[in-house]
């Protein structure tokens, strides 16, 4: 039961945190193309790998495994959004923006991926 609590808790604050940056990037770069949630899916993949690499690479026997289910599923969980990448996506299509889907889709996939890499990488140099 307190496992559920702690990813609750996380997710509630991930969640916030992804309306956020929803609303700011809204503001700076307007609504034409879902760069927030770009972002946020990019931004949460580094910070997977971070976070990852540190509970694999840094901390002794592993860490605490009710931080990790507060920061990945909790916290990453709710940040990251990846149903909303799914919808964004087809909405791009349906516009007939076909084009910006696609860079959508590649940038998102490829972008997550180097962030996860590179999160991981950070951390094995680090330790």
């Amino acid at each position: 039961m307190r496992a559920f609590l702690i990813v609750f808790l996380g997710a509630g604050i991930g969640g916030a945190l992804r309306h956020g940056v929803n609303l700011a990037s809204g503001r700076l770069f307007g609504s034409d193309f879902p760069i927030g949630t770009l972002f946020i899916n990019v931004a949460g993949s580094l910070l997977m790998g971070l976070i990852a690499g540190w509970f694999a690479f840094r901390a002794a026997g592993g860490g605490n495994q009710s931080a990790r289910l507060f920061l990945t599923t909790g916290m990453l969980g709710g940040f990251t959004t990846f149903s909303t990448f799914s919808l964004e996506t087809m909405l791009l299509w349906e516009r007939g923006q076909t084009g910006a889907a696609a860079v959508y889709v590649a940038a998102s996939v490829l972008l997550a991926l180097l962030g996860c890499f590179a999160g991981l990488a950070l951390m094995r140099a680090v330790s």
